[in-house]
C-alpha cells in the first residue's frame, strides 16, 4: 500500500488505514525506531512480559532447581537470633 507523509500540526505522520492496523493486530501503545530507508512500527511489549508463563514451564520441565547450594555466612552463625 502507497501512501504519503502528511503534515499533522507541527510534526508530519502517515495515516494508517483501519483494515491494515487492525490486520497488524497493534494496539494503543507502540515502539518506533529508525533504520536506514524505513521506519519500524512494533508493538509495545510490557516489561517482563511473558516471565510468568516461562517460569511454569520451566518448573513443569524441572528446570528450577537451585544451581547453588546454600553456605551459611558468619551473620548467620554468629549474629543471627531466633526470637
Amino acid at each position: 500500500m502507497k501512501t504519503r507523509i502528511v503534515r499533522i500540526g507541527n510534526s508530519q505522520g502517515v495515516r494508517l488505514p483501519r483494515p491494515l492496523l487492525e490486520q497488524s493486530g497493534l494496539g494503543e501503545d507502540v515502539v518506533l525506531r529508525a533504520t536506514p530507508g524505513r521506519i519500524v512500527i512494533e508493538a509495545a511489549r510490557a516489561p517482563r512480559a511473558g516471565w510468568a508463563d516461562a517460569a511454569k514451564a520451566m518448573h513443569a520441565a524441572g528446570d528450577d532447581a537451585v544451581l547453588d547450594t546454600p553456605a551459611a555466612t558468619r551473620f548467620d552463625r554468629e549474629e543471627w537470633e531466633w526470637r
